[in-house]
């Protein structure tokens, strides 16, 4: 993602756009966990993905934008590959969310940055120092508090969030290497349909006949996702990636609120405490990241 030149930066309208976007996004997790009870979570995520291509046309259509100019890239390859690391993180999530308090597997899924910070050294060949990896295992350790190994409450799902965030850092990795030469719409066309296209070769193993209910599912939260990738470049023309950053923690809030309203959860001691480990260890991967900036 380019910086926003001082000039062109509105911090405050960049920092609602990037919350409502997190906010959309606590709200589709919370609605597919709901119906992973009637249907595969592959299948949900095949049907988000059919919901935000609908959403995204309608977008473009709206916008004017030719399909010659979207589908023009420089990088076919990485275009194709980079939205399967996505359908694998949010499939990895949502069969946690079977299983899990949604808070709990969300909590988890915030090791996605330290993630990034440990795959940027073999893939994008950056220099990691000895602070951030110690923050890379400060943050693992949080995991650990919140899974409980080999405790009474250990479920196997609770290996799958963290897994989503293996493929999720991967993901954004690849977002990182397409910025410099990619349109913002061109890669927002390939996410959607090769979400869908990579979905659908592995849906057929898991489908069940939807209800009309179902349907409205798939169609509202895509919306939600479509509107939320909007609200986050929207957010990313208004204000700095390192002011934006730690407002992703704010999901930690939204899920825990609905999960309550919605499934009677309370997040227990050790799922708070194992989310400030790995939260603080974040913010210090942003701290180290932004003092080797300004430095450069």
């Amino acid at each position: 993602m380019m910086s926003v030149s001082s000039e062109k930066q509105h911090p405050l309208k960049g920092v609602l756009f990037f919350m409502t976007a997190i906010f959309l996004i606590s709200v589709v997790d919370t609605v597919c966990k709901v119906f992973t009870r009637d249907l595969h979570s592959i299948q949900l995520v095949w049907g988000y993905f059919v919901g935000i291509n609908l959403s995204l046309w309608v977008f473009f259509l709206f916008k004017k934008k030719k399909l010659s100019k979207l589908r023009t890239t420089e990088r076919l390859l990485l275009q194709i590959i980079r939205p399967a690391f996505l359908v694998c993180s949010i499939s990895s999530l949502f069969i946690g969310l079977t299983y899990l308090p949604i808070a709990e597997a969300t909590a988890i899924g915030f090791v996605a940055p330290l993630f990034i910070t440990a795959l940027a050294v073999p893939i994008l060949k950056e220099k990691v120092d000895i602070h951030r990896w110690s923050a890379v295992g400060i943050g693992l350790v949080g995991v650990i508090v919140i899974i409980r190994p080999g405790g009474d409450l250990w479920h196997f799902a609770s290996v799958m969030p963290l897994l989503g965030a293996l493929f999720f850092a991967l993901f954004q990795i690849m977002t990182r290497l397409l910025a410099a030469t990619e349109r913002t719409h061109t890669t927002l066309f390939y996410t959607g349909l090769g979400g869908l296209a990579w979905s659908s070769l592995i849906v057929p193993f898991v489908w069940t006949t939807p209800s009309v209910t179902h349907i409205l599912v798939f169609l509202a939260t895509g919306t939600m996702g479509a509107m939320a990738h909007l609200c986050m470049i929207t957010a990313f023309d208004n204000a700095e990636a390192s002011l934006l950053a730690p407002y992703n923690y704010t999901k930690l809030i939204w899920v825990a609120a609905l999960g309550y309203l919605v499934f009677n959860d309370i997040p227990s001691l050790d799922m708070w405490l194992g989310a400030i480990i790995i939260v603080s260890a974040g913010f210090y991967v942003l701290y180290r990241e932004k003092n080797v900036n300004v430095k450069t």
